[in-house]
């Protein structure tokens, strides 16, 4: 059953997942940021609610424009691939950003589904901090970093903050990623950020 939070932003997120504890905190993380949320649990509800589905929907959906496409990959009956596709192919919605969260890191998975059109790639569990940089970019009307570029961007960082091999940084020269991506344990404001070595 879809469910709509209310809150002061304009900005509108259709969140997907079969599951209700992952859908549940999508939902909440969405809340938390300011947005407004309407929550379904399959591909076919949110084509009924995009009015995609080729018949009309009486499923009682307010008519609310859409702003954000949460979904995840991997679901029955229509999978997030499939539902990205169909939204891609439409003339009133193929401008909406689509992210596709899944628990599998998959590089031919994430190839194909940014190759199709998704803003972005989120692997499980989604952070707080993945849904405040989709609504600030959003919001401020940016794109997003160019897909594999700031997929690996992004990756990079995570490795670093989860790793235990030591690792080395030089204090000269411009760095190549945005020291606003850097945990706080790892900037400087006397030194710039390069691309690490591992010792």
């Amino acid at each position: 059953m879809a469910t709509v939070a209310e809150c002061s932003k304009e900005l509108h997120v259709l969140a997907v997942d079969d599951s209700y504890v992952d859908r549940k905190l999508i939902e909440r993380l969405l809340q938390i940021s300011s947005c407004k949320v309407t929550a379904v649990e399959s591909g076919t509800r949110a084509l009924q609610y995009l009015g995609l589905d080729g018949e009309q929907s009486n499923v009682g959906f307010d008519a609310l424009k859409v702003n954000l496409i949460i979904t995840d990959y991997t679901m029955p009956g229509m999978t997030g691939y499939e539902l990205l596709k169909k939204i891609k192919e439409s003339s009133v919605f193929r401008e909406v950003p689509v992210v596709i969260m899944s628990s599998e890191d998959v590089l031919t998975q994430i190839d194909s589904c940014l190759e199709e059109g998704a803003e972005e790639y989120i692997v499980k569990p989604v952070k707080l901090s993945d849904v405040k940089r989709l609504k600030d970019h959003i919001m401020r009307g940016e794109p997003q970093e160019n897909g594999k570029s700031g997929l690996l961007k992004r990756k990079l960082i995570d490795d670093i903050q989860a790793s235990s091999v030591p690792i080395s940084f030089s204090s000269s020269v411009a760095c190549d990623l945005e020291s606003s991506q850097l945990p706080s344990s790892l900037s400087s404001p006397n030194c710039a950020f390069k691309r690490p070595k591992l010792l």
